[in-house]
């Protein structure tokens, strides 16, 4: 239901927030994420891992519960992206 509430949210006034997880772009309504989230925003098992690939292209891997804080908008240089460990 949570997740609902947040979508209508971001219907009403806009997503400040996208993230890009394995290629695809999503609204976020919040300036944080978690592992968690990514994980289940791109549709896998959190026990399958989580890395994040920084603006340099270094990739590292993300911890259980670990929380990411965004930066609003859209960046239209490389940006940070997280796929699947």
């Amino acid at each position: 239901m949570e997740q609902a509430a947040e979508a209508q949210e971001v219907d009403k006034q806009g997503p400040k927030y996208f993230v890009s997880i394995e290629g695809k772009e999503y609204p976020w309504p919040k300036n944080t994420i978690s592992t968690e989230e990514i994980a289940q925003t791109g549709g896998w098992p959190v026990t399958d891992g989580v890395k994040e690939i920084d603006a340099d292209n270094t990739e590292h891997d993300l911890k259980p519960g670990q929380v990411i804080e965004l930066t609003p908008g859209h960046g239209f240089a490389k940006k940070i992206r997280w796929k699947r460990g």
